[in-house]
């Protein structure tokens, strides 16, 4: 089943293309590379944690933040911290930064809710865990409607 149809930037349903055409196992090991390569903070943000807003429905300690340009087609740039010992959170994180990264807002706010569930992991992966991604997708949305409400 491809998911491109829907309201879904390419580059995350070409992700959750990947996932779908796995098994269990297969999409377990997917999620961890993709916590590996979740990048590190750029320098300003690094060491200032008030600039970032905590998810706190995520098990592991997740922050986030976005950079939003003045016009409706400029990138939405997304920054994660969260820690190495935590490689489910960093692998949904690093599904949704480059799922969504460098994406305009109005893209970012079509996509669907209940994207967590469509990459296949809801045998393998608590519903707690599905929430803190779907909470991860839900604060980014929010902050980009709080930034466009700002301006």
């Amino acid at each position: 089943m491809t998911v491109s149809a829907q309201n879904i930037p390419a580059q995350l349903a070409e992700i959750i293309d990947d996932f779908q055409s796995m098994e269990e196992p297969e999409r377990l090991q997917l999620l961890l590379e993709f916590s590996r390569s979740l990048p590190d903070l750029p320098e300003h943000l690094a060491g200032q944690p008030e600039l970032l807003e905590q998810v706190v429905e995520c098990q592991s300690p997740l922050f986030l933040t976005l950079e939003i340009g003045d016009g409706p087609e400029e990138p939405v740039e997304i920054y994660f911290s969260a820690p190495p010992e935590a490689p489910t959170t960093r692998g949904f994180a690093g599904v949704l930064h480059e799922g969504l990264n460098g994406l305009p807002a109005a893209e970012i706010l079509a996509v669907p809710d209940d994207v967590p569930e469509q990459l296949g992991l809801t045998r393998a992966i608590t519903p707690l865990r599905l929430r803190g991604m779907s909470a991860m997708l839900a604060r980014i949305k929010r902050q980009i409607t709080d930034a466009r409400a700002a301006a």
